[in-house]
């Protein structure tokens, strides 16, 4: 390097040295940046290979336990099928002595019917069915006076 510099301060000259050495300083920035440049873009074409190669082999793993799943799934259909084949027999039919209610819509007012209590134990409990003023609270318990009920 000192060699280098021997020559091009004789070769240029002291005057002229430090304005070439700036801009070959510069060139060699500028071609640094675009070594980094190419190295990053092949590096990242790398990655996106790698990537792809991986996304393949999660893809054809995902296909793999599809099949499998369709396969053990066809299976299940299979063996249901005839088992529910076999139970349907007169045998199955003669063990099954009550027949299974069919599914009735409740319609209108069911949570009200499930929910309600019923009047007699609300008069023996003592639970008040209707409100009363505050008037006819004060005569109804005013000791003494007997209420028109």
């Amino acid at each position: 390097m000192a060699l280098i510099g021997a020559v091009a301060l004789v070769v240029i000259g002291p005057a002229k040295l430090p304005t070439v050495a700036r801009t070959l300083g510069s060139w060699i920035g500028k071609a640094q940046r675009y070594v980094a440049d190419v190295k990053a873009e092949v590096n990242r074409s790398m990655d996106l290979e790698e990537l792809k190669k991986m996304k393949d082999s999660v893809e054809n793993a995902a296909r793999d336990v599809q099949s499998s799943v369709q396969t053990a799934s066809n299976e299940f259909e299979k063996d249901w099928a005839d088992t529910t084949a076999q139970l349907t027999g007169e045998s199955w039919a003669a063990s099954v002595t009550t027949p299974v209610p069919e599914y009735q819509n409740p319609k209108k007012k069911w949570r009200l019917k499930r929910g309600a209590t019923p009047h007699w134990y609300k008069a023996r409990m003592g639970v008040r069915t209707k409100a009363l003023s505050g008037a006819a609270r004060v005569a109804r318990f005013r000791p003494g006076v007997k209420p028109n009920v």
